[in-house]
């Protein structure tokens, strides 16, 4: 799991799939069959997690900001659309 931005309105979090070939730290927990990224609304307190599809689009806007260095404001706008998807609560654990 990587942090790829945190801010004071949103985080976002590179989650990975599991290695096929590598042996689970914890064999009792579930892995991820492929990556995906959880976006934050701290604003609203809640969450979405991008994967398949949506987590390909979303790899698209990082491959773009790479190459071009938005400044915050067009990142934290990017980050709200797709957090208009979030419905759900975030929750400590």
């Amino acid at each position: 799991m990587d942090m790829l931005y945190n801010s004071d309105t949103f985080s976002v979090m590179h989650l990975k799939a599991q290695d096929e070939t590598a042996t689970p730290a914890r064999p009792d927990l579930p892995v991820l069959s492929r990556h995906g990224f959880e976006i934050v609304d701290k604003r609203s307190g809640k969450e979405v997690y991008l994967e398949g599809s949506w987590a390909e689009l979303f790899q698209a806007h990082l491959r773009a900001w790479q190459e071009s260095s938005p400044s915050q404001e067009e990142v934290e706008e990017t980050l709200a659309g797709y957090a208009e998807l979030a419905q759900n609560p975030v929750v400590v654990h």
